[in-house]
C-alpha cells in the first residue's frame, strides 16, 4: 500500500512513517524537516501535485498547527493551516477516492458536560485551536465519504519538551510547581495512538474515532503521577483553578473522551498510567 503522511517531521507523524515503513511504501511531507517531499498544506496546488504524482492509497494527516496559545493570538493562521489546509486535502482525495484519515482532538468541544464525550456528541469549540481543528472535521466529512476523523488528547511524546518534560525538569531545577485541578482530559501516549491509527486503517471502518489512552484524570493529578513515578514524590505541587493560570488559550475544563467507536472494533488503549510509566522507562534506557 502507498501512503501519504503529512506533518512526518513532528512526533506522531514521525512514528507513523516509522511503523508503516517496514510493510508498506511510505512518502513522508511536511513544511519542515528532514521528509522527502516539501510540503505547504496551505498550498493547494502543492498538495493535489504531490497527491497526483505518487496516487497513494491513502493520506494519513495529522499535520498541524498544534501551538494553541499561538492559535488564540493569530485565529486566521489557525483557520488556515488547520482548517483550510485540511479542507485542501479532503477535496483532492475525496475527488479521487483515496481515503483520508485526518487527526483532531478533544477541544472541539466545549468542557461543559460532567462526562466523557462520545464520538458524535455535539462539537462546540471555544478557543481558536479548537475551531480550527473543528473546521477540518467539517471539511473531511463533507468532502471525503472514505473518511477517518481520530481524536486524542494531552499527547506526550519522546523529543521536544511537552507536559511530563516540563513537570520533571521543574521539580530537578527546585522550582515552585502549581498545577490546574478542574482541567481534565486522557493523557495520551504519542506511540499508543500511532500503533493504534496503524490498526484502524487496516480495518475499512470508516467514520470518527476517539482514540486516547484509557481514563481521564486532571492535570494536577497527572503532574503528582508523574513526580510520584520519576523519584520526586517529595516536591509538592499547589492545586490551582486555571482562572490562577492566564493564558491566551482557555481550554475546555471537561475534555475527557470516551472510545466507543475503536472499542466496538476492538481498538482500544492502554490504561494511561501504564503507559506513563513506559513512557518514563523509556526515556530513562540509554
Amino acid at each position: 500500500m502507498k501512503i501519504l503522511i503529512t506533518g512526518a517531521a513532528g512526533n506522531l507523524g514521525g512514528q507513523l512513517c516509522r511503523r508503516l515503513a517496514d510493510q508498506h511504501q511510505v512518502a513522508d511531507a511536511d513544511i519542515v524537516g528532514d521528509v522527502s517531499h516539501k510540503l505547504d498544506i496551505t498550498d493547494y496546488q502543492a498538495c493535489r501535485g504531490l497527491i497526483d504524482a505518487m496516487r497513494p492509497d491513502i493520506v494519513l494527516h495529522p499535520a498541524a498547527w498544534t501551538d494553541v496559545n499561538g492559535c488564540a493570538l493569530d485565529p486566521d493562521k489557525a483557520l488556515r493551516v488547520n482548517g483550510v489546509g485540511t479542507q485542501h486535502l479532503a477535496s483532492i482525495t475525496g475527488g479521487r477516492g483515496i481515503p483520508l484519515l485526518y487527526v483532531s482532538t478533544n477541544e472541539v468541544f466545549d468542557g461543559a458536560l460532567d462526562r466523557a464525550y462520545s464520538e458524535y456528541d455535539r462539537a462546540n469549540p471555544i478557543n481558536a485551536y479548537g475551531y480550527s481543528k473543528w473546521y477540518g472535521e467539517r471539511a473531511v466529512a463533507q468532502l471525503n465519504p472514505r473518511h477517518y476523523i481520530v481524536r486524542s488528547a494531552w499527547l506526550f511524546a519522546h523529543g521536544g519538551r511537552n507536559f511530563i518534560h516540563a513537570i520533571r525538569q521543574a521539580a530537578k531545577d527546585g522550582k515552585p510547581l502549581r498545577v490546574v485541578t478542574n482541567e481534565v482530559a486522557n493523557p495520551t501516549y504519542t506511540s499508543d495512538l500511532a500503533q493504534a491509527i496503524v490498526q484502524l486503517i487496516e480495518t475499512e471502518r470508516y467514520g470518527t474515532y476517539h482514540l486516547v489512552n484509557e481514563g481521564a484524570v486532571s492535570r494536577w493529578q497527572f503532574a503528582r503521577f508523574v513526580l510520584d513515578a520519576s523519584g520526586f514524590a517529595n516536591t509538592p505541587i499547589e492545586r490551582i483553578s486555571r482562572h490562577e493560570w492566564p493564558r491566551p488559550s482557555l481550554p475546555p475544563e471537561y475534555a475527557a473522551l470516551a472510545n466507543h467507536a475503536g472499542a466496538s472494533i476492538e481498538i482500544v488503549l492502554r490504561p494511561w498510567r501504564d503507559a506513563v510509566r513506559a513512557f518514563l522507562e523509556a526515556e530513562a534506557a540509554p
